[in-house]
């Protein structure tokens, strides 16, 4: 595994070791990814192991790089994927609590030079989502405060699409094609599924500002080489400016959550939200009707 933990490890049977053998039978450095994930089930049960193991793959393959290069906007992203998603809450906590504890013991025994997972928080799903909408006025506060036209429009593509700071760099000129309304952008989004939403018409004709090639290769969001932008690096940059512009960190998936409860707020149906966010089941896009509820029976008590 020279990349990525993507490979699942083989489940081992529990066996019992001497106690002469418990601590000082485990090397103090892993070698390699693998070697760290398979010292860090060494000695647990094979339900425990198998537990783990399935939630470090699913880390692996969310986040694809190599242990010590991950950062803890890597782990954030991850974070949000799981509480956007159709897992349970305690499913959620129990994946990140593994994650934590496998960058922990990276750590222990020297393999990190850091842990990364030490300062991520895992608070309750719901209470997370709705702490991270931003409010309309908020949105476009942060866009008027901007003078760089990239990253203004980075801000509201990633706004008005709701698609994520890993579709956005991702996208090519040739994943933008005109429409007499604006345009349309294709993404593969999670899973392979690929995905053709809307442009609006105004950031339609903003965007056609920033191509300065006719290559359909080139990306739309360019970085200073002239390549694609790292995620880890809008996260920073858009941390930064919304912390300037109304005291928050907001990173790049807020404005996801912010355009899922905006547009559902404003009346658009749960179905259409449900394609644009490219979610397999409206359940998951109902979280954000629940996020922020506006109506309660409560208030209907005398």
């Amino acid at each position: 595994m020279s990349n990525s933990c993507l490979t699942l490890l083989p489940m081992r049977d529990n066996v019992t070791y001497p106690a002469s053998q418990n601590k000082s039978a485990i090397p103090k450095q892993a070698e390699s990814d693998e070697q760290l994930i398979s010292l860090w089930l060494h000695g647990r049960s094979r339900h425990t192991q198998r537990a783990y193991n399935s939630d470090i793959t699913k880390f692996c393959k969310s986040v694809d790089k190599p242990f010590q290069k991950i950062t803890l906007g890597d782990l954030q992203s991850f974070a949000d994927e799981l509480i956007e998603g159709e897992l349970s809450d305690s499913s959620v906590k129990r994946i990140l609590s593994s994650v934590k504890s496998l960058f922990s013991f990276g750590h222990t025994i020297g393999y990190l030079t850091f842990d990364v997972g030490a300062p991520l928080k895992i608070p309750s799903t719901r209470e997370t989502i709705a702490e991270r909408i931003l409010s309309q006025e908020e949105v476009q506060k942060i866009i008027s405060s901007v003078s760089n036209t990239r990253n203004r429009l980075i801000i509201k593509t990633l706004y008005y699409t709701g698609i994520r700071v890993s579709e956005l760099v991702s996208l090519k000129w040739k994943d933008l094609q005109h429409r007499e309304q604006g345009g349309q952008m294709t993404i593969l989004g999670k899973g392979g599924k690929s995905n053709v939403l809307l442009i609006p018409k105004e950031l339609w004709f903003e965007l056609m500002l920033l191509r300065d090639t006719v290559s359909g290769e080139g990306p739309v969001f360019r970085s200073r080489k002239g390549g694609h932008l790292n995620p880890g690096h809008v996260e920073r940059v858009l941390k930064n400016i919304a912390v300037k512009a109304i005291g928050k960190n907001a990173t790049p998936h807020w404005y996801r959550h912010s355009h899922a409860s905006h547009a559902l707020d404003n009346g658009c149906p749960i179905h259409l939200v449900q394609k644009q966010l490219n979610h397999s089941s409206i359940a998951t896009t109902g979280r954000y009707l629940h996020a922020r509820p506006t109506e309660s029976s409560s208030k209907y008590l005398k």
